[in-house]
């Protein structure tokens, strides 16, 4: 379909980067009969979801695993073409498992009976709070993807306005996730293990609300994949459906501005100079980025920057992919090593603006479940430990030297029986919050968007759309509904509506 016999209501649309978000977008928009082209700066699309090949190995650069598979079978779906013809899912159960250092361990499972039996070993009788915590995180979940998480809503009565108050009350909003997961649990491991998800929301489980122990009741309710081939799988299943359904995805084309004049979009200025004509942009660039950098009109942008000095955003990351040449015991799929002082650290990283004491971090063993991401008997290691943002966009030197982080982390695996040394690691490639944010465009190496705070959910977190500049629109994890790879996809199908509303 070409420009020129397209109609009036449908024009041509661009999109800045090929990752989850703008790809959904890219899949959405040309269902609805626009012609789409994605500029994509690298040599392939995945934004945030790219990979990394190295010796024998391959590595997920950002999201290590797939929850709610229901919404990627709906993207899929709304082109008339089914995921499991693009892409392979592979069950990962146990799913996660959570260790503190005095010991104690929770291994976390779709298999009802398992899980709870692992909650009573901590907690005896903690079978009849799982079974309250399914019953009311299930009502919280059905709740939020029927009547809140899906809909484009400016106006916060509006947005709330479809709740009975029976409903308002079961959201929990006031109350704090850590409180509300203490309504089902006594034992602090458990909260913790199931608060623990707030980290990456970028807010600490003591000041996030209670709706969002559907975190937790979602992976546990729907199970965790991992596609074949890597989360990077995903990405080429929905970057094929693009180009079958008449998508143009450019790599290896950078962009320099969004050229806009007498506040409407009026061009793309690339990274070699070229102009372009357009009067649609959607980004798929972090807004705050978009709208401090991407911008060509000076007043647009130290307004955005204003603005964006008042949010809160989630941490940034240091993460580091190891290729290790024989099988490593003693880790599953996915660990999550959580300190002693569990409060402190969420304290440092979100209050003090300091690398925790007691560092918390994540590992990924993709290899474990997919063995061809690695060599014969090597091992794809994946760490992912949080940090503060860095000072300011223009940045700084990172304030702490990866190799100290590498150390912490492989001292707290030997501690658990991990039998892992620097000497190990036969193929390293590690990425500082400054390499997130200038590799992916992320403001202040903000790994994972905007927080989910109260006042930045819904109506309240910035718009997919700019308000003062006509035909430019976001898509991704810092406009709603929000982080994680099922947000991120979901917003691509909300900014497609938001452009059909405005085009009415």
């Amino acid at each position: 379909m070409s420009s020129s016999n397209l109609p009036a209501s449908h024009p041509p649309i661009a999109i800045i980067g090929a990752g989850l978000g703008g790809l959904s977008a890219a899949i959405h928009l040309r269902v609805r009969g626009h012609e789409v082209t994605v500029f994509e700066k690298e040599d392939a699309p995945g934004g945030r979801a790219s990979r990394i090949v190295r010796d024998g190995f391959t590595f997920d650069v950002g999201p290590s695993l797939l929850n709610y598979p229901w919404v990627f079978e709906a993207l899929f779906a709304a082109a008339g073409k089914r995921l499991s013809d693009y892409v392979e899912l592979l069950p990962v159960d146990p799913s996660v498992a959570y260790q503190w250092p005095g010991g104690e361990r929770l291994e976390l499972t779709s298999q009802y009976d398992q899980l709870r039996a692992n909650l009573e070993a901590l907690e005896p009788g903690a079978g009849l709070g799982l079974a309250r915590f399914f019953r009311d995180a299930h009502a919280k979940y059905t709740l939020s993807f029927d009547k809140l998480v899906t809909r484009n809503a400016d106006n916060p009565l509006a947005w709330l306005g479809g709740l009975s108050f029976r409903e308002m009350l079961r959201t929990s909003v006031w109350r704090s996730l850590y409180g509300e997961l203490g309504r089902f649990f006594r034992n602090p491991r458990i909260r913790e293990a199931f608060g623990a998800y707030g980290m990456y929301l970028g807010g600490s489980p003591f000041d996030l609300p209670g709706i969002f122990s559907i975190l937790a009741y979602g992976e546990l309710a729907y199970g965790l994949w991992l596609p074949k081939g890597g989360v990077y799988g995903l990405v080429e299943g929905m970057a094929n459906l693009a180009k079958e359904l008449g998508v143009h995805i450019r790599c290896n084309t950078p962009m320099q501005a969004i050229q806009v004049k007498d506040g409407a979009v009026r061009g793309l200025k690339l990274a070699n100079g070229e102009t372009e004509d357009w009067r649609l942009v959607v980004s798929n660039v972090d807004a705050p980025t978009t709208n401090t950098q991407l911008v060509d009109d000076k007043a647009f942008r130290e307004a955005a920057q204003r603005k964006v000095d008042r949010i809160a955003m989630t941490p940034s990351v240091y993460t580091f992919y190891w290729g290790i040449q024989r099988p490593v015991e003693g880790i599953g799929h996915h660990t999550i090593f959580l300190p002693d002082d569990y409060r402190g650290a969420f304290t440092d990283l979100f209050k003090n603006g300091r690398l925790p004491a007691g560092l918390p971090f994540y590992t990924s063993v993709a290899s474990a479940t997919d063995p061809g991401l690695a060599p014969p008997n090597g091992t794809s290691v994946f760490v992912l430990a949080p940090a503060p943002l860095l000072n300011s966009e223009n940045g700084h030197a990172d304030a702490v030297d990866p190799g100290s982080i590498r150390e912490r982390v492989l001292t707290r695996l030997n501690h658990h029986g991990v039998d892992l040394s620097e000497a190990d690691i036969h193929t390293e490639t590690v990425y500082t919050p400054t390499e997130w944010r200038d590799r992916f465009g992320l403001y202040r190496g903000s790994a994972f968007g905007e927080a989910h705070t109260l006042f930045q959910m819904g109506p309240w977190r910035s718009p997919n759309y700019a308000r003062g500049i006509e035909g430019l629109y976001y898509v991704g994890a810092g406009v709603p509904p929000g982080t994680g790879m099922p947000m991120v996809v979901l917003s691509g199908q909300m900014t497609a509506e938001r452009i059909a509303s405005h085009a009415r």
